[in-house]
């Protein structure tokens, strides 16, 4: 299984419609979805058959044999294309474009304060991750109410709400202790404005009457400031993968990308100046941490279930008596959840045995942090709506246990890959295992 890491690059504005049921107005998406960097590759590959034909990259059905477009898009394992994040961090001095650090969503179970959210590189009160604390309180059958610490120093309000964002982590060392390395936290976003258009007269090629809209753009630009104190403008950029099974292929596609890097035009509106992108290919190997975050976590759940035992000595349910190990699953992009034929946003324990083949009875799901929303769309390809669907949002986090962690390492580490529920290869599903960011406790907010 391959790996093509994506660098997209805004050449001009992007409308990517965030279409909602029954509202008149369209907001714009913060970010690029899966389904719309997949449909403009397609209609890039379509419209170059005949000099695609030469490069041995065949698009076109033969006598019902499988071909490379087919194996691409409509395949029983096609190639998943992931969400693009924008990859431009906000710091304490300014801008910068992150290329090579993973851009990843806060759990659901992140809060910071209400009178100064935001994490601490911003001069704020500091994010800071709730699960692990939750469920030690609960064990302990102690009602959790948290609250951040650097707001009691300053003497206002000291609750908190949840909070939610992209973000990247930075690894630092302390120059006066060359020893101890440190992270900072840092936001990723980007900023949106509307533009207002006319209806045109086709009989007489003027401004029709009574026709005046705007259209939601995700901006092309940033501004940033040089050392010299002048400030310059730069084009936002985007993070995004493709997950593909077949080797062969995956370098070809990784040509195709680089060679046509400047035609591709992704979003609404591109007959009028719109949604031209600039995108950078670059093939690898997905590298395999599960293991290892799975072990981070249950240390310091451990550690921190420890701690709890210190102050509530009388424990109504030890979660570790027969040897138990947990794991979490963090949602990287709305997922469409479907058990027994119904919608849901919760991944159950029989969803997870099926997603992943593994038959364990030891598993079992704890707590689970989610909410839902709708998404819709247009297909180009048949040039029509596509279908509503009930989503759980990104973010939602669900907590495991099992006795038999080790016949669980491969499999969650390809479903990291694959993603779990339905549309996966248009970027719903997105998971990861064991955040690190859970890992992020109070008396030490991020």
């Amino acid at each position: 299984m391959k790996r093509i890491k994506l660098i997209i690059e805004s050449l001009s504005p992007l409308a990517i419609g965030k279409e909602k049921p029954g509202g008149s107005i369209s907001e714009v998406e913060k970010y690029i979805p899966g389904s719309v960097i997949r449909g403009a590759v397609a209609k890039q590959i379509l419209s170059c058959y005949p000099e695609l034909k030469t490069q041995n990259l065949d698009i076109t059905p033969k006598n019902g044999e499988n071909n490379d477009f087919q194996k691409l898009f409509l395949d029983d394992s096609p190639a998943i294309f992931h969400n693009a994040y924008p990859a431009v961090a906000k710091g304490t001095d300014g801008y910068e474009k992150i290329e090579d650090i993973p851009i990843k969503v806060l759990p659901a179970t992140a809060v910071s304060s209400k009178a100064n959210p935001g994490f601490i590189t911003y001069d704020k009160h500091g994010v800071f991750d709730t699960l692990i604390d939750s469920f030690c309180a609960q064990q302990f059958n102690h009602p959790y109410d948290p609250s951040s610490l650097k707001a009691l120093e300053e003497k206002i309000d000291p609750r908190v709400e949840a909070f939610s964002c992209f973000y990247s982590r930075k690894q630092e060392k302390n120059q006066e202790k060359n020893k101890n390395i440190y992270y900072i936290y840092r936001t990723h976003a980007v900023t949106s404005r509307l533009l207002t258009r006319t209806g045109i007269n086709r009989r007489r090629a003027t401004v029709a009457e009574d026709i005046l809209y705007s259209i939601e753009v995700l901006n092309e630009q940033f501004q940033i400031k040089k050392d010299d104190g002048n400030n310059s403008w730069e084009n936002y950029i985007y993070s995004s993968d493709i997950i593909m099974y077949d080797n062969e292929l995956s370098r070809k596609l990784t040509n195709f990308i680089n060679n046509k890097q400047n035609i591709f035009r992704i979003g609404a509106s591109k007959s009028r100046g719109l949604g031209k992108v600039k995108i950078k290919a670059q093939l690898d190997k997905p590298n395999n941490t599960v293991k290892q975050r799975i072990k981070d976590f249950n240390s310091k759940l451990q550690e921190r279930f420890q701690n709890w035992s210190n102050v509530f000595t009388k424990v109504t349910n030890n979660p570790f008596e027969n040897e138990c190990k947990f794991f979490t699953i963090n949602l990287h992009s709305e997922a469409v959840l479907i058990e027994n034929w119904q919608r849901t946003t919760v991944i159950s324990k029989s969803m997870l045995k099926q997603f992943t083949g593994i038959e364990d009875e030891s598993l079992e799901l704890h707590v689970a942090y989610s909410s839902y929303d709708y998404r819709s769309g247009w297909n180009s390809a048949w040039g029509l709506m596509k279908d509503v669907e009930l989503v759980t949002n990104k973010g939602a986090v669900y907590l495991f246990s099992t006795e038999d962690i080790k016949s669980w390492y491969d499999a969650l580490f390809k479903l990291e890959l694959t993603g779990v529920g339905e549309r996966n290869s248009e970027g719903f599903g997105q998971i990861e295992i064991c955040n690190e960011f859970h890992l992020v406790f109070r008396e030490n907010p991020a």
